[in-house]
């Protein structure tokens, strides 16, 4: 299904030749300028050093759990007005898990800061984040900055790219997003899916292809090819969307005239543009997908990559369930045991749940082909239930009027509003140990809503829609759509009828019309940061939380779902912090934010004292900290609040072999959080209560040093020497980490435009 060739390639006539066997072709880094990556990205690249680019976006777009934040940062930095539009959507904070009216809080708060600083909000369930943002943002050749990790518009010609708040905040006071020049992968498509496959299916096999070996990690993916054709905008873009699952820095496709339909359909035929890569484009490595040998896929728990063919699974459950379970139970270290072997019953896999959501599952084509598969057929009255969450209201309407979703309530199913709960949390958390089956984005652990800490687990896997409706219809037996008798709708039927003027109705639009005299509306759960130290000359951290795993979420870092109310709390959220993970580390890490206080009030910890004896610091020029070590950290969600709870509490560094995303080391950096790696062949042995202790770090940053000689003071008070690495930091980056955040880099006067 998918090849991965890891080696350059040339673009030329049309057809793909390896750069072993290019003649008189140009140099890669020339040649790589004629990639649509290329020209999208230099057309907003405002530097002037070709392989450091500093990118100025067209439009930014956030959601209900990050904008809260990003505003009072950009507030407590100098923001006047919103330099570019700024679309603040109401999709993820919609239902209130805990806290009363907290969540309409933030709403009121967002509609206020659109009126003050002449922003657009989108009310609650209008639309969830990427959808508005296709039908309302994007056009060819744009980029589009998100604070969410799937901000992928790559099928609409878009370079959407998925940040933490930080990043957000500096093109709100027209700084620019940093970034050395990509690599870009050519992911070539060729033939045609067959019936009952869909785009989640091509998506868990690039997924699965291309992110346990960090393939095309921070790479730019650009697809092309005769396949291209084959597919339809909502085909397309349901594969884009998944693209942040590779761990991709973003995408882009080529376009056409389905492209071109896309823009007259919502209404603005002046956004379509053809792109294509220019003869003679250099890509880095080639990527390449034959639709037509594409099969149902299933992703199972703990991550999107975990995917297997749904016939693999029918075939061998016992043995595939049998290792799922395993590493599952591995990454839960005991605190509660994953169990899938119940789920087969007579050699057949039994499923509790299906949804189909979101940004990758809710498109007008996946709902109106599921209802076609489910027509006739009932989900029955025994444990499987189904939801169907359209994406955005005009996709709602349009299927309540042409009878799709009469079609899917006859049959057991329920229509739900435009809402990402489930995808994070927060909406349809299954049974303990259930099986849920999602047209979703993540199957991360916990991510589901469940809550290990009280002895609640469940299994959630991935699915196209069409899978999801043919198991629905099958009794809740896992099913191939492929294998699943159905009339398939015409392209007549699955043509989308885009009604704008629900947008126009209530979306406010305040773009250039700021008013300044506007007061922010707070409610009394939306608090403002707290003071963040600056980093002295040396610093002194203490390990809070060690962690081995292979990788680690944000979603382990900072829970979603239950903490969604206390997104705009910074102190409140806090307490989240590795709740699911490592419950100790709040108030380890509190313990150590106090030995800091005492500090800055001119005390002399005791224990910091006695610790920087050992090695011969001074109390007076160092900085304390708490510190995670982690092996692979970040991976998933773009929540800053993974890295700015880690501050909160007083959080100074992480240390790991590699962060698995450029976000989550971003939102690092953007909090004051030195992001140390160590050479691969380092071992880590030490513990939580271990400390360690960098000299002269401050002065190392601020001059360029990449390498930090350090002491590790183990709890029995023996000092061993490790090499601390902190590379290709840019000159703000160094001065936001002098500071001790970003907030504190504006105060000081640094990064005016």
């Amino acid at each position: 299904m998918v090849e991965v060739i890891k080696k350059g390639a040339y673009w030329l006539d049309g057809q793909i030749v390896y750069a072993d066997q290019a003649q008189g072709v140009e140099s890669p880094d020339q040649a790589r300028e004629k990639t649509m990556a290329y020209r999208i990205l230099r057309s907003h690249d405002v530097g002037q050093d070709p392989k450091q680019m500093k990118i100025k976006f067209d439009a930014l777009i956030s959601h209900d759990i990050t904008f809260v934040g990003i505003i009072q940062t950009a507030k407590a930095s100098g923001l006047k007005e919103f330099p570019l539009p700024y679309a603040m959507t109401n999709c993820h904070n919609s239902l209130c898990a805990v806290g009363g009216t907290i969540n309409e809080d933030d709403h009121a708060f967002g509609l206020s800061a659109a009126i003050k600083y002449g922003g657009i909000y989108v009310p609650p369930n209008l639309a969830v984040i990427h959808q508005y943002a296709r039908e309302r943002l994007a056009g060819c050749g744009k980029m589009i900055l998100g604070s969410d990790s799937h901000t992928r518009y790559g099928a609409y010609g878009t370079l959407g790219v998925g940040e933490g708040g930080g990043e957000l905040v500096k093109q709100l006071l027209e700084n620019t997003y940093d970034i050395p020049a990509p690599q870009v992968v050519l992911v070539y498509l060729e033939g045609q899916l067959r019936k009952g496959v869909g785009p989640q299916d091509v998506a868990l096999a690039l997924v699965k292809a291309t992110f346990p070996n960090g393939d095309v990690k921070n790479k730019v993916l650009e697809f092309v090819g005769p396949g291209v054709a084959t597919l339809s905008n909502d085909m397309r873009i349901g594969i884009d969307v998944m693209t942040t699952e590779t761990s991709c820095l973003t995408s882009i496709w080529e376009t056409d005239k389905e492209t071109e339909k896309f823009y007259q359909t919502v209404g603005r035929p002046q956004e379509y543009k053809e792109l294509k890569p220019e003869n003679g484009a250099y890509y880095d490595m080639v990527v390449h997908i034959d639709l037509s040998q594409v099969e149902c896929m299933i992703a199972l728990p703990f991550h999107p990559s975990k995917a297997y063919t749904i016939h693999e699974v029918q075939a061998h459950p016992h043995e595939i369930f049998q290792k799922i379970e395993e590493d599952c139970n591995k990454q839960l270290g005991g605190k509660v045991k994953m169990e899938l072997q119940h789920c087969i019953v007579d050699g057949k896999v039994h499923c509790d749940q299906g949804v189909i959501v979101g940004c990758s599952g809710g498109m007008y084509e996946n709902i109106v082909e599921a209802a076609a598969i489910l027509k006739g057929h009932s989900i029955g009255n025994g444990y499987f239930d189904m939801s169907v969450y359209p994406s955005s209201m005009p996709i709602n309407l349009a299927v309540v009027q042409d009878g799709t979703a009469a079609t899917l309530m006859e049959a057991g199913c329920v229509m739900k509003p435009a809402f990402c709960g489930p995808c994070f949390g927060a909406g349809d958390t299954p049974a303990n140990n259930a099986l849920s089956i999602r047209h979703a984005t993540r199957n991360f652990a916990n991510r589901e809503g469940s809550k290990p800490g009280n002895g609640q687990i469940s299994a959630v896997a991935l699915m196209d829609a069409r899978s999801i409706a043919a198991t629905a219809a099958n009794g809740g037996v896992l099913t191939a759509a492929s294998d699943f008798e159905y009339v398939a709708p015409t392209a007549q039927e699955l043509e989308y009828h885009f009604n704008g003027s629900i947008y126009a109705k209530r979306c406010y639009e305040g773009f250039g019309k700021a008013q300044p005299e506007a007061p922010l509306r707070y409610g009394p759960n939306i608090k403002d940061w707290p003071a963040m130290p600056r980093l002295e000359d040396d610093l002194l951290v203490k390990l809070c939380a060690v962690i081995h795993d292979e990788v680690t979420t944000t979603d382990e870092l900072i829970p979603s779902g239950e903490t969604s109310s206390y997104r705009s709390n910074p102190i409140g959220l806090s307490e989240f912090a590795l709740s699911r993970r490592v419950p100790e580390y709040v108030s380890r890490s509190k313990a150590v934010r106090a030995l800091e206080e005492e500090k800055l009030a001119g005390q002399k910890p005791q224990e910091a004292v006695e610790v920087l004896a050992k090695v011969g610091g001074d109390l007076s020029r160092t900085t304390i900290g708490s510190c995670i070590f982690a092996n692979r950290p970040g991976d998933g969600s773009a929540r800053e609040q993974a890295a700015s709870c880690q501050k909160v509490l007083g959080g100074f560094a992480n240390i790991c072999y590699e962060y698995a995303t450029k976000r989550y080391r971003s939102n690092c950096i953007n909090w004051g959080i030195v992001p140390f790696t160590i050479s691969k062949e380092t071992p880590f042995p030490y513990q939580d209560g271990d400390y360690i202790y960098i000299p002269n770090l401050k002065e190392g940053i601020l001059k360029g040093q990449e390498e930090f000689p350090a002491q590790v003071i183990r709890k029995d008070g023996q000092v061993e020497a490790i090499k601390l690495e902190c590379r290709s930091l840019t000159p703000d980056e160094r001065l936001i980490l002098k500071e001790g955040c970003l907030m504190n880099y504006y105060a000081a006067g640094y990064g005016k435009a």
